[in-house]
């Protein structure tokens, strides 16, 4: 088993002066942790790979392909592989743990 913390995750992204963290990988997934401030703009172009993003925290609008929704703590929201996507009106700061399978590259 491996099991992990948080606040604990989120500590070690904040000292590693990023907005993502992988903190598992196997060989048919891989999971972190993704971090936007509010205002911030999300850098994200498309993956190779089906991503579950699920909000543990803030904010935000998601565009995946041409569909907007807007996200908070709780959501869950599938990306198919190659298709095009990026939070955006970032009102909260937002938390989301993401699902790559297969694992990304």
């Amino acid at each position: 088993m491996k099991a992990f913390r948080l606040d604990e995750l989120e500590a070690e992204r904040a000292a590693n002066d990023g907005a993502y963290l992988q903190f598992l990988r196997e060989r048919n997934m891989s999971v972190g942790l993704y971090a936007l401030d509010a205002g911030d703009q999300d850098p994200q172009r498309p993956h190779q790979q089906d991503e579950v993003y699920f909000v543990v925290s803030g904010r935000a609008a998601i565009t995946v392909g041409m569909e907007t929704t807007q996200v908070a703590r709780g959501s869950v929201v599938y990306v198919p592989a190659g298709v095009a996507h990026k939070f955006h009106h970032i009102s909260e700061d937002l938390r989301v743990l993401v699902v790559f399978s297969p694992p990304e590259s």
